[in-house]
């Protein structure tokens, strides 16, 4: 797995690339946990992404709330491949906020800021 983070003006952006698995959720889990500010919204962009477990997907499920509860969201890009189909498959996809692109996740995000 490999991890890039970019400061943007809607929040952080974080790219994931190769696999998220039970050998590595928990570094993901750290590597976001120090990345991201309370009340800030999350994009995670997947293109990159091949591979996503019951670990990952549990690590999604758990963020979501957890942002939600600070009052801001996670957003998904670009989801491909098999980690599409499993969020496809587990129901996640309609429960989870996810977009085509990081430029179209970029776009909600402004929006959902601009919104009272």
């Amino acid at each position: 797995m490999s991890l890039d983070s970019q400061r943007l003006i809607t929040g952080v952006l974080i790219t994931v690339t190769g696999e998220v698995d039970t050998t590595n959720a928990a570094q993901l889990e750290t590597y976001l946990s120090r990345q991201v500010r309370a009340g800030e919204p999350l994009l995670l962009d997947l293109g990159g992404l091949t591979f996503l477990d019951s670990m990952g997907l549990h690590l999604l499920i758990r963020l979501n709330a957890a942002l939600s509860e600070q009052g801001a969201a996670l957003h998904l890009a670009a989801v491909r491949g098999a980690p599409a189909r499993i969020l496809e498959i587990t129901g996640l996809s309609s429960a989870l906020n996810i977009h085509t692109t990081a430029e179209q996740a970029i776009t909600s995000i402004l929006a959902e800021q601009a919104q009272p």
